[in-house]
């Protein structure tokens, strides 16, 4: 048996074995996230630093409808450090790879698909954290949402939808690139999409070939759907179509990195 062939599943059932292999790899992403200082430093600071700029500094110049501008904001801010922190998912598949520590695991009796499962994991335990954190900076600054706690729930399960359908796009970035640094570029993709979306402004206040983008790009319904939930108006069909959206990246995504994985690691 060469290093980079794994041994023979042990018997018992291989859907016990891989449960327990993935509960194993989401603990190791998630002790480093905590151990990532500087990662950390950046998923606390920098929804801080983005809500308290478009407040202070854009707020008193955009119009939204009579809407606060606050209360149109912070799901802006909220989905927007999702997206850049979840895109951070790539970097780390792909600094595992160039290392060899995808080799190590690969010459372990472990389900292939943990180790992905693992940094996926880590990327949904970082984006509660700074999701949390922006919540708590906008309360602070008189944001005052009218959500209810079955309406909350709502949101977090949106947020985590998004934040895994990131994740796992950003987690084929990875597996596609041949270096952190390249596979760094999806994160300033996600990090201006929902610029291009109804994070900040509405998208009626658009041209129209760039309203066209922003109305069917999967921001914007996922935007649209936190903000109704937060503000205590009507979702309409904006909840749908998050959630389509979401599911239909994560499938095809998580279909796509489970066959580039198995094809890198050969």
């Amino acid at each position: 048996m060469t290093l980079t062939e794994a041994p023979p599943t042990p018997p018992g059932g291989a859907g016990r074995h891989a449960l327990a292999d993935s509960a194993t790899m989401m603990g190791r992403s998630v002790r480093h996230v905590f151990r990532a200082v500087d990662a950390l430093f950046v998923a606390v600071l920098l929804p801080i630093m983005l809500l308290l700029v478009f407040v202070f500094v854009f707020g008193g110049a955009i119009r939204t409808g009579g809407v606060r501008y606050i209360d149109y904001v912070v799901p802006g801010v909220i989905l927007l450090c999702a997206g850049y922190s979840a895109a951070a998912t790539g970097q780390a598949v792909a600094r595992d790879m160039a290392l060899g520590v995808i080799d190590r695991f690969r010459s372990m009796p472990i389900a292939r698909f943990s180790v992905l499962a693992g940094h996926v994991t880590g990327s949904l335990v970082r984006n509660l954290i700074s999701a949390s954190l922006v919540v708590a900076a906008a309360l602070l600054l008189g944001w005052r949402p009218a959500a209810s706690p079955l309406a909350w729930l709502a949101v977090v399960g949106v947020l985590l939808l998004y934040v895994l359908a990131v994740s796992w796009v950003s987690t084929v970035i990875g597996l596609l690139v041949r270096s952190p640094e390249a596979a760094e570029g999806f994160g300033f993709f996600m990090l201006f999409l929902p610029y291009l979306g109804s994070g900040f402004v509405p998208t009626s206040t658009m041209p129209g070939w760039l309203q066209a983008f922003a109305d069917n790009q999967p921001t914007t319904p996922v935007t649209d759907t936190l903000r109704a939930l937060l503000m205590g108006t009507p979702v309409g069909s904006s909840g749908a179509a998050a959630v389509i959206w979401c599911a239909v990246l994560t499938a095809a995504a998580g279909v796509t990195a489970t066959i580039l994985f198995g094809r890198r690691a050969r």
